[in-house]
C-alpha cells in the first residue's frame, strides 16, 4: 500500500477510491455481521432476564452507521434502546445491569453457534458499553462492536408520534432543556449521547460522497498518527466533524480539490487553540435555557467542538491537541500536499468561529 506522504495530491483521490473505500464484499460481510448481532439483541437477548425487557429498536452509528467506514477496519456503536428505560437517570443507574445481561447471552450465544466473540475488558467500574470483537466463518476480517443501552427520549419524551428523522427535523426543545438540566445536576455532561445516535449518524449520512470520501482520508491519517504517537489522542469523532465544518466554511460544494480539504483540516487541527465550532441544526436557539447553556459552552478553553446532536458534549475536550497538531505541522510539507510543480498545495479560506466573545454570541443570538 503506498503511504499517504508519499502520495502526490494529484492523485489523492485515486488513493482513496484504491485503498480507503470498503469494497463490495467487505461491506456485504459487515452488513450481515451487523444484522447479526442486531437480530440477536432484538429477538433473544433478554428473554432469560429476570423481568422482562423489550429492545424497542436497535440503532447503528460508528462509522458503518454514518456511511465512513475505511476500507478492512469497520467499528460499529449498536445503541439498543430498552422501554424499561425511561430518564436519563434510569439509564446511568441501570445500564450496567443490561450490560451484564447481554455479556451473559453473548456468551451462551457463543457457545451454542460457535460464533466468535473476543469480549473486551473494562477499566471502568461501571462502563457506558459492552465492548467485543465479532468474527464469524463468513468474515474473515473483524468487525468491532459498543453495544449501548439507552433511552429513547426522542421518542418517549415527551410523548408523541413515531420517530421520523427527516432533512428539516428538529427534536422538541424541551428534550434538550432536560438534557441540560441532568447533566448539570449529575454533572454528567456528554454522558448520553448515545440518546441521540439517530441525529448524529443522519448528521453525517446525508452529506456528499466526496465529502465522506474527505472525511476518510482524515480518519487514515489519523489512525497512522495514532500508531505513531500513541494516547493520549483527540477523539476520532472531533476529527471527522472537524472536516465536515472545513467544508461548511470553506467550499460547499460537492466537487472540490482533495488536496486542499485534506489540508485545511491539517491546518485547523494546527490552530487548535482557535477552534470554537458548533451547530444549531437540532438545537433550538430560541429556547433561554438552551441559548443560555450554549453560551456557557462556548465559554470553555479552546478547543471546542460541540456534538451537533447534544449540546452537553465537548467532543474535543481531553488531551493530545498540541502532539497532533505537531504531528499535522510536519505532514503539511510532504508530498500530498504539493502540486505537480513542487509548489504548495492551497487551502480553504476559513474565518474561525470564536475568534472573540461577540462573534460567537451574536451567531447564537
Amino acid at each position: 500500500m503506498m503511504e499517504l506522504s508519499l502520495t502526490p495530491a494529484r492523485h489523492l483521490d485515486k488513493f482513496i477510491e484504491d485503498h480507503l473505500l470498503p469494497d463490495t464484499p467487505f461491506r456485504r460481510r459487515v452488513k450481515k455481521a451487523v444484522n447479526d448481532i442486531c437480530s440477536f439483541l432484538k429477538e433473544r437477548c433478554f428473554q432469560g432476564a429476570p423481568h422482562r425487557v423489550r429492545v424497542s429498536k436497535v440503532v447503528k452509528g460508528g462509522s458503518s452507521g454514518k456511511g465512513t467506514a475505511l476500507r478492512g477496519r469497520s467499528d460499529a456503536d449498536l445503541v439498543v434502546f430498552l422501554s424499561e428505560l425511561r430518564s436519563f437517570q434510569e439509564q446511568l443507574d441501570r445500564r450496567g445491569e443490561f450490560i451484564g445481561e447481554i455479556r451473559r447471552q453473548l456468551e451462551a450465544f457463543q457457545r451454542e453457534t460457535g460464533v466468535q466473540f473476543e469480549i473486551q475488558g473494562s477499566r471502568w467500574e461501571k462502563p457506558r458499553a459492552l465492548s467485543f470483537v465479532f468474527r464469524s466463518p463468513e468474515l474473515d476480517d473483524k468487525v468491532e462492536f459498543d453495544v449501548l443501552p439507552a433511552f429513547d427520549v426522542l421518542r418517549l419524551w415527551p410523548a408523541g408520534p413515531e420517530l421520523h428523522i427527516h432533512e428539516g427535523y428538529r427534536p422538541d426543545p424541551q428534550i434538550y432543556v432536560k438534557l441540560i438540566n441532568e447533566c448539570t445536576r449529575l454533572g454528567k455532561e456528554g454522558e448520553f449521547s448515545p440518546c441521540f445516535t439517530e441525529l448524529q449518524r443522519a448528521f453525517l449520512r446525508q452529506r456528499p460522497t466526496k465529502l465522506k470520501s474527505l472525511i476518510r482520508l482524515v480518519k487514515h491519517w489519523y489512525q497512522l498518527s495514532k500508531e505513531q504517537l500513541g494516547k493520549p489522542l483527540p477523539q476520532q469523532y472531533a476529527l471527522e466533524l472537524l472536516t465536515v465544518y472545513a467544508w461548511e466554511r470553506g467550499c460547499k460544494e460537492t466537487c472540490f480539490s482533495t488536496a486542499e480539504g485534506f489540508r485545511t483540516v491539517l491546518e485547523l487541527v494546527v490552530g487548535y487553540r482557535q477552534l470554537c465550532i458548533y451547530w444549531t441544526k437540532y438545537y433550538d436557539s430560541e429556547n433561554l435555557v438552551i441559548v443560555q447553556y450554549l453560551i456557557r459552552q462556548l465559554k470553555q478553553p479552546r478547543p471546542v467542538i460541540l456534538d451537533p446532536a447534544d449540546p452537553t458534549g465537548n467532543v474535543a475536550g481531553g488531551g493530545g491537541w498540541q502532539r497532533l497538531a505537531q504531528e499535522a505541522a510536519a505532514w503539511l510539507s510532504y508530498p500530498c500536499f504539493k502540486n505537480w510543480d513542487g509548489s504548495p498545495v492551497g487551502s480553504w479560506d476559513i474565518a474561525l468561529q470564536g475568534e472573540s466573545e461577540d462573534s460567537w454570541t451574536c451567531a447564537i443570538l
